[in-house]
Formats: structure tokens, C-alpha cells, sequence
């Protein structure tokens, strides 16, 4: 947090939303991403049977997601709120889903060049065409107790 305060804070406009980008993809030189993935992924798989963890990453993800939903709109003007939210979701659903990759499954770092350009792809569609869904990001699903739950055993 304090890697990518100490660099988007610093900046304005265009930039801060592309700082947040490339933070998270890992392109900045002088601020690396911290390499926690793997402790991220150990604590997704922990979040299936211990709610204060699930609790604890929407906190973070969603945080994460408001935060870009904001930089996103005042960058681009023509995004809708609803745009915003549906960029900022899938931004996170990205690059997830790309570290988790990397740092489970031994793909190659290289790849983020694929997911950062993949995440301005996504920007250039929205702002052509709004968001359509009638979703309410960032929502959880009602609480279900960990004994309702179907989790296979091993």
C-alpha cells in the first residue's frame, strides 16, 4: 500500500490511473510489487473455511476496486459511474487471476505485458460503450455458515 500511495499520490490526470496500472502489473522501476502471491493464494484457498479471512480479502479487493472506480472516473470523463465500477471489478479480476498464474502455476512474469495491454483494451471499450448490466459491483453474496457450505472433502 505504501509502495503505490508513495507513487500515484504523487501524481495527477492521466498518470495516476496508469501508476495504479502499472503498479499492479509490476512495469514500475522504481517500485516494484511486493511478491506476495503465493501467500495470497494460500489465503484464497483458507477463505473457503474461515470467514474473518474471506472477510478480511473483499475488504482489500473491494477497497482496491473503489479506489480505481474513482481515478477511472475523474481520468475519463465519459465513463459512467456504472462503467467505472464494472472497469475497476474486472481490473482486479485481471490481475488476479494473471499473479495467481505466475505465482502458482510457474507461467512467466512476462505475460503481465499481456494483461496490462489486455486492461487498456478494456478502458478503450467501456468508453466507447457504457456499461449495460444491471449488477451491483462489488456485492457479496448472502452469508452462508461454513457448515452449509458444500466443500468437497479430499
Amino acid at each position: 500500500r505504501e509502495a503505490l500511495v508513495s507513487t500515484a499520490g504523487r501524481l495527477n490526470g492521466s498518470a495516476r490511473v496508469d501508476a495504479f496500472l502499472d503498479f499492479y502489473f509490476d512495469f514500475l522501476d522504481n517500485t516494484p510489487k511486493p511478491r506476495d502471491d503465493q501467500i495470497y493464494d494460500a489465503m484464497l484457498c483458507m477463505a473457503a473455511r474461515s470467514e474473518p479471512i474471506k472477510h478480511q480479502l473483499q475488504g482489500q479487493y473491494k477497497m482496491i476496486g473503489q479506489v480505481l472506480s474513482q481515478e477511472f472516473e475523474v481520468q475519463y470523463s465519459e465513463l459512467d459511474a456504472a462503467s467505472a465500477e464494472e472497469l475497476s471489478y474486472l481490473f482486479v479480476c485481471l490481475m488476479c487471476g494473471h499473479w495467481k498464474m505466475v505465482a502458482s502455476l510457474g507461467f512467466a512474469e512476462k505475460h503481465r505485458h499481456i494483461s496490462r495491454q489486455a486492461m487498456d483494451r478494456l478502458i478503450r471499450s467501456y468508453r466507447e460503450q457504457a456499461a449495460v448490466n444491471e449488477v451491483t459491483v462489488w456485492a457479496c453474496e448472502p452469508e452462508k455458515k461454513l457448515s452449509d457450505r458444500k466443500i468437497p472433502q479430499p
